[in-house]
């Protein structure tokens, strides 16, 4: 079999296009590209608004058709929790009827517990990959027993955090594109690129800068308003930047423009997508000791840091400012390629759906 017919599940919260809500929908992207680029027919079911260059089916995140009566009742749950189940309900069921039979393997990016948990509904096999740590209601689908199709997750630390619940799980570290990421000059200033939440730490890097004297960029969609607005936006004007919600070539350039990247996540970070981006653009990292970070970042590249400790710090920026861009750059094209990420999926994809036909054949018997 040279090329397969593929469907990815994004997540409906946003759109799979640039400028990008977060790594998630930029890791999607990149997928569907790379697949399509490799001859394979691929079809995307997404949010709305998702980039009309890809091959796009989207998940249409309507208003679930609720009655004014099931609104007023009192197990009511918010809204936006109605329109996903909505969404994803809709979807499973086209996937398992009028869609029955036009994909060879479904691939799972949505983080909702519905595609999961209706996995044996379908006649083509499932490919989870789990980006985020353990959630309840993913759990619960997981532990409802029954055909659960397989899962890959982006990390290790991410794989050993979800074994309690999956068993063993393929790890697929996630890739970047190190075409469009491009290794940059350098410069004098430090850079901070994400969605700005505050489990993101963006406060942390601004506390960084100033504790070694050195000018910050900062970069990202503003997704907590009030956050932003208590912790960030007061101290930009003052040697602090903030440079908007860019698209990948305008980021390439502000990271690749820049001495060190700051990645001072306050939660486990599943895998650090924004590490793998700074060095392909052969910017060294400063990054806190947290979740899937250490699997990346290694010290001819970097430095990893206990969170909070601004001494520590600004010993390791004043350190990773001499280490060679080349070795950061190197990193990225042998670790975090998009290619390598791409050929293993490719080869699950494989296996499932040689299994799903092996099954197939021994039920005829």
């Amino acid at each position: 079999m040279t090329s397969m017919r593929i469907a990815l599940l994004a997540s409906s919260r946003h759109p799979v296009r640039e400028p990008f809500q977060g790594g998630l929908e930029a890791h999607v992207w990149q997928l569907t590209k790379t697949l399509e680029q490799d001859g394979h027919d691929v079809t995307l079911f997404a949010g709305p608004g998702s980039d009309g260059n890809l091959s796009c089916d989207l998940i249409d995140v309507r208003p679930a058709p609720t009655s004014s009566a099931a609104r007023k009742d009192i197990s009511m749950p918010p809204e936006r929790f109605m329109d996903e189940h909505h969404a994803y309900l809709d979807l499973m069921l086209r996937l398992s009827n009028e869609l029955a039979g036009q994909f060879d393997v479904v691939h799972n990016h949505s983080l909702h517990y519905l595609p999961v948990a209706m996995a044996r509904t379908l006649a083509t096999p499932l490919l989870t990959t789990l980006h985020t740590p353990p959630t309840p209601w993913l759990e619960s689908a997981i532990a409802a027993g029954g055909e659960r199709g397989r899962f890959a997750a982006v990390s290790q630390h991410t794989a050993k955090s979800w074994e309690h619940a999956t068993g063993a799980v393929d790890v697929v570290p996630n890739g970047v594109n190190t075409d469009v990421w491009a290794p940059g000059p350098g410069g004098n200033r430090l850079i901070w690129f994400g969605r700005i939440v505050p489990e993101k730490g963006a406060d942390r890097a601004i506390a960084a800068s100033r504790a070694v004297d050195m000018p910050l960029a900062l970069a990202g969609p503003i997704s907590d308003t009030e956050y932003f607005s208590e912790m960030i936006e007061p101290h930009l004007g003052n040697n602090v930047q903030y440079l908007g919600h860019l698209s990948s070539s305008e980021l390439c350039s502000a990271v690749g423009q820049s001495a060190v990247a700051l990645v001072t996540p306050l939660w486990d970070e599943p895998y650090g997508l924004v590490i793998a981006e700074a060095l392909a653009c052969g910017t060294p990292v400063v990054a806190f000791e947290k979740g899937g970070i250490p699997e990346i970042l290694t010290p001819d590249c970097g430095r990893l840091v206990q969170p909070d400790d601004i001494d520590e710090i600004a010993s390791a920026i004043a350190e990773a400012i001499t280490l060679p861009r080349s070795a950061a750059r190197t990193r990225a094209v042998t670790h975090c390629s998009q290619r390598a990420m791409v050929d293993r999926y490719t080869d699950i994809y494989r296996e499932l759906v040689c299994a799903t036909a092996n099954t197939r054949e021994v039920n005829r018997r």
